[in-house]
């Protein structure tokens, strides 16, 4: 998660907001992927870090399924980037600050409890959500004051 929280300030020095995302193979410890907020400077109102991370994650893998994978995000994903998550079929998923407004896991629809989502990850929210919370605090205090690197709007 200190990796995700690493991309999730990268966007926010963006101008993004600071969400980050990194995929992992438990099972070797590999890295297979990072991503970081940016549909701002990407005009590309998909460009989540879930998403970036994903899709990095299926060209190296050379195949859109990322099964046996765990994505970690500092931000509860959105419902969006939920059904992505499923239809990749990660195998766990781990988030730090919950997002009781946008949240599409422990909050809002809860995407995988779905009698139509075929595909359930494991979850697991709440890691470093302190440290996730406040960058997305500063940021948007920044933003409020004037002080934040303007969008691209």
């Amino acid at each position: 998660m200190h990796m995700a929280l690493a991309c999730a300030q990268a966007a926010a020095d963006a101008g993004e907001t600071p969400v980050g995302c990194v995929i992992v193979d438990e099972s070797t410890g590999e890295v297979v992927a990072e991503g970081r907020n940016g549909p701002i400077g990407a005009h590309d109102p998909t460009a989540h870090a879930e998403i970036v991370a994903m899709r990095a994650a299926a060209s190296k893998r050379g195949n859109y399924r990322l099964t046996g994978l765990t994505l970690y995000v500092t931000l509860e994903p959105c419902a969006m980037c939920a059904g992505a998550i499923s239809h990749a079929r990660i195998g766990r998923v781990v988030w730090g600050a919950d997002d009781p407004k946008g949240g599409a896991v422990a909050h809002g629809p809860r995407f995988f409890d779905q009698p139509t989502c075929h595909w359930r990850p494991g979850t697991e929210g709440g890691v470093l959500a302190a440290e996730g919370g406040d960058l997305l605090r500063a940021f948007f205090r920044a933003r409020r004051k004037g002080t934040a690197a303007p969008d691209a709007r």
